[in-house]
């Protein structure tokens, strides 16, 4: 990684980057090799993982797939390596009558089915993500704290991923970033910098029979990662929740845990 930018070049994964030198509201800045963000992590070579732990000491990873995705796909080349903690925090509901993978319905092929594929698209086109994105708070507020309560580990960094590190990870990227008192206008341009790499990730999902046909049963614009779909996101968050810090507390998050995670991310 450069001086000048925050990508990560890696032979296995296009979408991956340092969440440090991103600005805070108090002037400082958070600190680099702390906590990583990616797309899936499936292609990794032998040297993209060497690069992860000799130089940004790579301890946890927090895969926010949906078992669905998991079991096709497969776990990845980093659950074999010992020095690395593998934290599966879906962002869907994996059972009960919200389950977006069947498992109400046996006579469906539970191996065909991704999680989002049966969710409603209400709404104009560039509204719908922000729908997806406050059905992760509803659903699966356990995933989300776990995951921010990992990147305040003291043990190396950590890094989160989904499938194209855009939707899933943006969401739980922008809201710690939030609780490290990141300002607004770097939070959502961190989410819409993916936009620069949107193509190679694009195509690297079409080359895998998991996502191909739901790719590109879908218009080209809705993958786009708008800097207005994150901040309208958030804005929803401050008015229904109270914001993000709020909206956390009400599901276990304390004031331990915002301290750790800011001491993590920005000293």
């Amino acid at each position: 990684m450069s001086d000048s930018t925050r990508w990560i070049q890696l032979d296995g994964a296009v979408n991956i980057r340092d969440l440090g030198g991103l600005p805070t509201h108090d002037g400082t800045t958070t600190r680099r090799g702390r906590l990583l963000r990616s797309d899936n992590l499936q292609d990794l070579t032998v040297t993209d993982i060497r690069h992860l732990l000799d130089d940004y000491h790579l301890k946890n990873v927090i895969d926010l797939r949906s078992d669905a995705e998991v079991h096709l796909e497969g776990p990845g080349p980093l659950t074999r390596t010992p020095s690395i903690t593998i934290h599966h925090l879906s962002l869907f509901s994996e059972g009960g009558r919200h389950t977006d993978v069947a498992a109400d319905q046996p006579d469906i092929d539970i191996d065909r089915v991704l999680p989002w594929q049966n969710r409603p698209d209400h709404g104009p086109l560039h509204e719908r993500p922000i729908g997806h994105y406050t059905g992760y708070l509803r659903d699966r507020a356990d995933s989300i704290v776990s995951a921010l309560r990992v990147m305040a580990r003291t043990d190396g960094s950590a890094l989160v991923h989904c499938a194209a590190g855009k939707d899933r990870t943006g969401v739980v990227c922008a809201l710690a970033l939030e609780v490290a008192g990141v300002t607004r206008e770097a939070i959502v341009a961190d989410y819409a910098q993916t936009g620069e790499r949107l193509d190679a990730v694009l195509a690297r999902l079409r080359a895998s029979t998991t996502y191909a046909a739901d790719l590109d049963s879908r218009p080209a614009d809705s993958h786009i990662p708008h800097a207005a779909i994150m901040e309208k996101f958030l804005a929803r968050v401050d008015e229904e929740h109270g914001g993000t810090l709020a909206w956390l507390a009400g599901h276990g998050w304390t004031d331990e845990d915002s301290t750790a995670l800011r001491d993590r991310l920005l000293t």
